[in-house]
């Protein structure tokens, strides 16, 4: 059924709740987990002065981006699950997307902070991609005490 698992993942709090779920869930149904780390760029346009340590900021953006994927893959080797990681460039949502369903995946499993009920009026990456994909989407919620 979930051959393919894409988990998105940025190293924070809400990131990991959603990567751990989705690593049980691929662990649960011998499926491939495919970490995807996007490299949102502050300030598009960015001022002139910016633009001449863009590829400096890159740098760093991809550094930690491997770190934190490689802790990731240490999760999911701990529960005997195939892991591949995967690097794009843009807006988390679009690229989210983009990449699940350019490259096949069966499902996107992604973690969603607590916002409070005013919070969710204004919408996550997790509410883009939901709203957006066309492959089916799994969101695993941070409640009030996760914090």
């Amino acid at each position: 059924m979930y051959d393919h698992i894409l988990v998105p993942y940025d190293g924070s709090d809400e990131a990991r709740k959603g990567a751990e779920h989705g690593i049980e869930l691929a662990a649960a149904l011998d499926a491939t987990v495919h970490a995807l780390y996007v490299i949102d760029l502050p300030g598009t346009p960015r001022a002139l002065a910016l633009r001449d340590d863009e590829e400096e900021m890159r740098e760093e953006y991809r550094d930690y981006g491997e770190e934190v994927l490689a802790n990731l893959g240490t999760v999911a080797e701990e529960h005997g699950v195939d892991y591949e990681t995967h690097f794009k460039t843009g807006a988390p949502s679009e690229k989210i997307v983009e990449f699940a369903e350019g490259e096949g995946m069966d499902a996107i499993v992604l973690g969603s902070a607590f916002r409070g009920k005013l919070g969710n009026l204004l919408g996550g990456t997790t509410d883009k991609v939901v709203r957006t994909s066309s492959i089916p989407v799994i969101s695993q919620r941070m409640s009030v005490n996760d914090i």
